[in-house]
């Protein structure tokens, strides 16, 4: 799809929505889930759970990163989950790793000189490698201990553990491999809080 495409799309939106949608979503959000994913454009929240607008809180971040909590450095990661949790009190967060990520090809040698950028995020928050290895080219496996590495970097988070405690907060890991659509929920992912 062109960016032609995108703008006629864009232009007919308040033709194709009810009058009643705009107005539920005007009155506020009470979204379902936070729903926590990589920046990946082949990721589509709404079109893997087919969620309703208003229905997801969304956070994507480049390779899906979850920076563990340090109140001290604040960044725009923390501040979206502090504000789904405490804020919105979603009860539900899903944090969805994918097959075929370059930020997880990163993880594990591939080269990243020519981004410095996300170069300098990745290292922020994972140990990179040196050189890389044999790996299967959908980094299925490895993608998915990336996610279950994100779970982790959650349960960093005070107001979550609180939540989980209480019965008020759920949080599921999810796969999403590209090539088949499936989305998978990896055994270990459900170690964290009462799902």
């Amino acid at each position: 799809m062109d960016i032609r495409r995108l703008i006629e799309r864009a232009r007919e939106h308040p033709i194709r929505r009810s009058k009643d949608t705009g107005r539920t979503l005007a009155a506020g959000q009470q979204p379902t889930a936070l729903f926590i994913t990589c920046a990946d454009s082949r990721i589509v929240p709404a079109a893997i759970t087919g969620a309703e607008p208003g229905s997801l809180f969304e956070l994507r971040t480049a390779g899906n990163v979850i920076p563990e909590y340090r109140p001290d450095e604040c960044s725009s990661e923390m501040a979206t989950i502090e504000f789904a949790v405490v804020g919105l009190r979603v009860p539900e967060i899903i944090v969805c790793g994918h097959s075929h990520c370059g930020a997880v090809s990163a993880l594990h040698g591939a080269a990243l000189d020519h981004l410095p950028t996300m170069r300098g995020w990745l290292s922020r928050h994972h140990r990179l490698p040196e050189a890389i290895t044999s790996i299967d080219p959908a980094l299925r496996a490895e993608g998915q201990q990336h996610l279950l590495n994100q779970l982790r970097a959650l349960e960093t988070y005070p107001f979550i553990q609180d939540r989980v405690r209480a019965g008020e907060l759920r949080v599921h890991g999810w796969f999403y491999d590209i090539e088949t659509g499936d989305v998978l929920t990896p055994a270990a992912a459900t170690a964290f809080g009462p799902l």
